[in-house]
């Protein structure tokens, strides 16, 4: 035998069958033999997707120390190793590392939660060789097998089909349909697209109902997943908006150390200084500007966001992912399963007199039938609604499934839905069991669209069937009232109550019943004009109670919320109108466009119709894709979220991938940047109310220690410009800035989020991680600082003090300075009484234990030869503090000022 030539072509839906078996050189009753599968599995390969290939042990080490502060950090490490500060340089390199290792661990820990999450579980297909039919390993598979699939098996391979009783395959993973798909033999044109190909069963899929038989055309990365899975692989891991911008801002900062030193330098050389003491001073001017803390609070920022995330139900596997989402300016969210249940539910249930609103959602059963008045539902005088139940529940091959707190199902979810609707007016299915046994069927196919069974009812038979309006209008003869008497059947009013419930994104489906029903006579050929119509049940994918609530946050947040899905979008439009996702008012552009329309457009067209559209249904994996990457030109921060392997693409190329944990597949785990343990998009609204409380505390902390870094290095440039003795040593300036950093600014991180952060608009993504605003007061308060560092220092060599003791009222007056700051800085805009002076128990916890350090640092008399400081005077501590108030004085009025302004610019 030849080698087979079956990947070859991607359009086997469009060829005969007996020519895809021809193409494929098997048998389509005896499949492959062993030797020839045998043959292809070395030509192929096993039928896995290709392993990607994780970074080792001393990559991920090495990775935590790849960012430009970092960088800063070390060359600060190195510089003061190069003065002979020892000490200072095993400090600076100990916050390299403890930062290093906090990232370590917690993309470790992050991994190991996705890790658990996974139901990683063999798959093993059902397969004919050489005539006999055996059970193998599903990455056994091989091109040309014959493959048998049957109700609650995972498809193993892409299968085009030879022959099928009754299939239904579940692909709402693959392409978002959320309506188990049944499956014929029909050829199709080349040009189907995936979610229709209904002669083809795709790896990964599940039976829900029938069986069928079919020839494996696709193994491994040859098949939809595989392809989905290449797209991933493809997809850009993009930067965050926190991460450009530190980037920016570091290289900036270091650019303008290294041109402030340099020029410091050659200032000192001008005035003809002693160069080896000019560079000294140049060096520790440089030491001065460097933020130390700056790395590590990021982390511990972070790392807080995680932890408070983590309690809200959500694993982050990327720190900066919690911040993106507090940037996000667009959400697009996946709508089976992320937006709704993903469990069928019957909503109305029509019959000739009346129409019933049935409450609850998903697969327990609790809830009400309600009457348009809502008081309960005359189930046991209301003959049709009766009836129709019962014809949902017994005409029936699903099964509900009960353990602990979770309701499932086993089968179809359409005939779940009716199911649970019966179990709610208290008809289960042991009680129809009972009551109705089942003697025969006449099963449900595409071509018959309707199901029939035969039941014993007393002395006699009683035929119940379901299927579609259309089909079932032509087996109805009269339709049943309230009171179980008959009339004709209003063939126009049954067809406008049921285009009234479809309009609304139902699907729909007919009852009847037949009371008198011989078993001779239970036949297909029997069945037309004997039926009584019963009724009609409306069904859907109901929203999740959470979501409606969870989108109207997103946009009082000025954020646009998005539905993209596989779904139809009739039935999408429903469910975006339910959940507030749908905008009703003006728009300049179509609110709602299918794949189809997406693949007319011209690419340059492209990002102002996503841009203006809301819903985008009938979509392909790769349009997904070419969606985000369309509102990313725009300039828009994306969130994507979804659970199905259609959605991995996507996920990998937003901003930010959210997958969801209980129903995602793993593709799409691992493709995202957090993942949502209990699947609620409400969970978003919380991440992003984190995510805009952890950059405010980003830039607190920022806008906090720059000052002091650049009044550092202002007072050093001073001294060497007027050739004056330095107000402040090098080691000196790291105790300040490395306890500091620690007991002061990094209790910032535990700051509340301040009322309000999610009334305000999205971050605009292009502007500067610091303002003008917040570098105009950087500005002040580093200015004031340098001014109260000379005076207090003239000041106390004036009036008598040592040089040592000067020195030491010089740096402690930075840590005063700092401390009172502190508090300023919990609200860039608020003063500290508005926000609660104690709302922040760690910061009062910092500043007590940095005025314990202050204290030994001036009073101890190791740290007094170690640092050069020198016991101060009362006195001396009087003057520190006023300093202090009259900065903190100078920085409330100007809040209050830039307050009253933006309040008249209407800001």
């Amino acid at each position: 035998m030849t080698a087979p030539v079956s990947l070859e072509t991607n359009a086997h839906h469009g060829i005969p069958g007996h020519e895809v078996v021809l193409l494929l050189e098997t048998d389509p009753h005896r499949g492959l033999s062993g030797d020839e599968a045998a043959r292809r599995a070395q030509r192929f390969g096993p039928n896995v997707l290709p392993a990607q290939r994780g970074a080792g042990l001393l990559v991920r080490i090495l990775r935590q120390f790849h960012h430009p502060l970092i960088y800063v950090l070390l060359v600060a490490g190195a510089v003061t190793a190069l003065l002979g500060e020892y000490v200072d340089s095993v400090v600076i390199f100990a916050v390299v590392v403890v930062n290093a290792v906090v990232g370590f661990i917690q993309e470790s820990r992050a991994e190991a939660a996705l890790q658990s999450l996974r139901a990683l579980v063999h798959t093993d297909a059902k397969v004919v060789r050489d005539g006999r039919e055996r059970v193998i390993a599903s990455e056994e598979l091989v091109p040309g097998d014959l493959v048998l699939v049957e109700a609650g098996d995972k498809v193993p391979a892409d299968i085009r089909l030879l022959r099928e009783v009754e299939l239904r395959v579940d692909e709402s993973a693959l392409t978002g349909e959320s309506v188990p798909v049944v499956k014929d033999e029909v050829v199709l044109p080349d040009a189907t697209p995936v979610a229709d190909r209904r002669n083809m069963a795709h790896s990964g899929t599940l039976v829900t109902a029938g069986s069928g038989a079919g020839v494996v055309v696709a193994t491994g990365a040859e098949t939809e997943i595989g392809e989905i899975h290449r797209l991933v692989g493809a997809a850009t891991t993009l930067a965050t908006p926190l991460t450009e911008k530190l980037g920016y801002f570091s290289k900036l900062l270091t650019v303008g150390i290294l041109a402030l030193a340099a020029l410091t330098f050659a200032v000192g050389l001008l005035r003809r200084q002693d160069a080896v003491e000019t560079f000294t001073a140049a060096i520790a001017l440089a030491v001065a500007a460097i933020p130390e803390g700056l790395p590590a609070a990021v982390t511990i920022t972070l790392a807080i966001g995680v932890s408070r995330m983590a309690k809200r139900r959500a694993v982050i596997r990327r720190l900066p992912a919690v911040e993106t989402l507090g940037s996000t300016t667009v959400i697009c969210a996946d709508k089976t399963g992320t937006l709704t249940e993903n469990q069928m539910t019957v909503r109305e249930i029509w019959t000739p007199d009346e129409t019933v609103h049935v409450t609850g959602s998903g697969y327990a059963p609790d809830g009400e039938l309600l009457t348009e008045g809502g008081l309960p539902a005359p189930v046991t005088s209301n003959a049709a609604l009766r009836w129709s139940l019962l014809a949902g529940a017994a005409c029936n091959d699903a099964a509900l499934t009960h353990e602990g707190e979770h309701w499932g199902i086993v089968g179809d979810p359409t005939e779940a839905a009716m199911l649970v609707v019966a179990a709610k007016a208290g008809l289960t299915s042991e009680h129809t069991g009972d009551s109705l046994p089942r003697i025969g069927a006449i099963s449900f196919s595409s071509e018959r669209q309707y199901m029939a069974t035969l039941h014993r009812s007393g002395d006699g038979h009683v035929a119940l069937v379901k299927g579609a309006v259309e089909r079932m209008l032509e087996l109805c003869s009269d339709q049943m009232c309230s009171d179980e008497s008959v009339q004709p059947v209003d063939a126009a009013a049954v067809l406008h109550a049921a285009e009234q419930l479809a309009a609304e994104g139902l699907r729909v489906l007919a009852t009847g019943v037949r009371r008198s029903a011989d078993l001779r006579e239970f036949t297909e050929d029997a069945l037309p004009g004997t039926v009584t119509l019963t009724g009609l049940q409306a069904m859907l994918d109901p929203p999740r109670s959470a979501a409606t609530p969870a989108v109207t946050a997103c946009h009082t947040a000025g954020i646009a919320v998005k539905m993209i899905t596989g779904d139809h979008a009739s039935t999408a439009s429903a469910i975006a109108g339910a959940v507030g996702v749908l905008d009703t008012g003006p728009t300049t552009g179509r609110a709602v466009l299918t794949g189809a329309e997406l693949a007319d457009l011209l690419p340059e067209d492209m990002p102002d119709a996503v841009e203006h559209a809301s819903v985008f249904a009938r979509v392909s994996p790769e349009q997904k894709l070419r969606l985000v990457e369309a509102l990313q030109d725009k300039g828009h921060v994306v969130a994507m979220t979804g659970d199905g392997v259609n959605d991995a693409p996507a996920l990998r190329q937003a901003n930010i991938g959210v997958a969801m944990g209980r129903s995602g597949t793993e593709v799409a785990k691992d493709a995202a940047d957090m993942v949502l343990t209990d699947d609620d998009f409400a969970t978003i609204e919380a991440a992003v109310e984190e995510g805009r409380g952890v950059f405010d505390n980003l830039t607190k902390f920022i806008t906090w220690t720059l000052p002091t870094n650049v009044g550092q290095a202002l007072v050093i440039v001073t001294a060497i410009a007027l050739g004056a003795a330095l107000p402040i040593l090098p080691t000196q300036i790291l105790w300040i800035n490395m306890t500091t950093a620690v007991a002061l600014g990094l209790m910032l991180a535990f700051e509340p989020k301040e009322a309000g952060v999610m009334t305000r608009p999205p971050r605009d993504p292009g502007q500067p991680l610091l303002t003008g605003a917040l570098v105009s007061r950087i500005l002040l308060v580093s200015g004031l600082l340098v001014a109260g560092a000379w005076w207090l220092f003239e000041w106390e060599l004036t009036n008598g003090a040592t040089l040592p003791e000067a020195r030491t009222a010089a740096m402690n007056m930075f840590v005063v300075v700092q401390a009172f700051y502190l508090f300023s800085c919990r609200s860039l805009t608020h003063s500290v009484w508005r926000i609660g002076f104690f709302t922040n128990r760690w910061l009062i916890f910092g500043v007590v234990t940095q005025a314990v350090a202050q204290l030994l640092i001036t009073y101890l008399p190791v740290m007094n030869t170690v640092f050069q400081t020198a016991p101060l005077d009362f006195g001396g501590w009087l003057r520190i503090f006023a300093i202090a108030v009259v900065v903190s004085v100078v920085v409330g009025a100007e809040k209050w000022l830039r307050a009253r302004m933006n309040l008249r610019k209407g800001v």
